[in-house]
């Protein structure tokens, strides 16, 4: 190679490799040129890389979408003013991330029980249910969660089984007409709560009878009050629409504890689930090496092919 070409070569490789670095280096931090491809539809929630994006909501999402994660799910979603709503589904839609879960307004897990079949509560759910609508059309959602609330004691358990029943069959009413999908979550929070197990919640949706209402598959707290997750999975496949993920002990991501998440997402990935898997953890250590070692871990899970 004569001297001249030599020497033309040299500089544009290094004209090439700063002009990466700098593109790698926008607005101050790390930025992969091109985005992480994961095998699943795995959804972060605001806050879990506030230290890498800052506070605002939609820098939030914009971060997500640089790093791969095809989904995003927000509980709160319902309490946020109208106009964010609306500039969060239009953030979500410039990069093709499906909208995962938001809680349908009851008042809370344990509030207005559905258990006790009382007028006045299954018409505060009722009328979370039809406002939920609402957000869902301005964030292009199809996921709800729904916690019944707690167990009503005075009353023996086939009774409470009937009452959430009919009451879930009238908020399937609402949600249908719209395509929309309310995803019943059994919790390990309390003993108090009347829906703690996974054939518990997948008898309540065969009651029900109707495609809005399925059923959330929370890892974590499944691995809490049942285990033997793959086989319980498998049991209520059919009903499963969404799944939610964290580790145990400490609900935070996966490889902190003691859920071999690599294969759970295989079995997942080879029955074809096409849904979202809510990042529903904490993060395992603080600030931005915190952040990092989230999207690590997946990286690390998402490796089963």
């Amino acid at each position: 190679m004569k001297r001249r070409n030599f020497i033309q070569k040299t500089v544009l490789s290094a004209s090439a490799l700063t002009m990466g670095s700098a593109l790698a280096n926008i607005n101050g931090r790390s930025t992969p040129l091109a985005p992480h491809k994961f095998n699943l539809k795995y959804a972060p929630h605001l806050g879990m890389f506030k230290n890498h994006a800052g506070d605002d909501p939609i820098d939030q999402l914009n971060f997500m979408a640089e790093q791969g994660f095809s989904a995003f799910e927000d509980n709160g979603m319902m309490g946020r003013d109208v106009a964010l709503q609306t500039k969060m589904g239009e953030t979500l839609a410039k990069h093709g991330m499906t909208m995962g879960v938001f809680v349908v307004d009851k008042g809370g897990n344990m509030a207005n029980t559905l258990a006790a079949g009382k007028k006045e509560h299954v018409d505060i759910f009722l009328d979370g249910c039809r406002r939920a609508v609402e957000v869902a059309k301005r964030v292009n959602a199809k996921w709800m969660t729904v916690v019944p609330g707690g167990y009503e004691r005075r009353l023996p358990v086939g009774v409470q089984d009937a009452n959430v029943i009919e009451a879930l069959k009238r908020g399937a009413e609402i949600f249908e007409p719209h395509g929309l999908v309310m995803v019943l979550e059994p919790l390990s929070d309390s003993p108090d709560l009347y829906l703690q197990n996974s054939d518990q919640t997948y008898m309540i949706c065969k009651g029900v009878d109707s495609p809005s209402c399925k059923i959330l598959y929370d890892i974590y707290h499944l691995q809490k009050t049942e285990g033997h997750l793959i086989h319980n999975m498998g049991l209520t496949w059919d009903e499963i629409a969404y799944i939610q993920i964290g580790d145990n002990p400490g609900r935070k991501e996966p490889t902190t504890g003691e859920i071999n998440y690599k294969n759970v997402f295989k079995w997942i990935h080879e029955k074809g689930f096409d849904g979202v898997l809510g990042m529903e953890h904490g993060n395992s250590k603080p600030e931005k090496a915190g952040e990092q070692a989230v999207i690590d871990s997946y990286k690390k899970v998402d490796d089963f092919l």
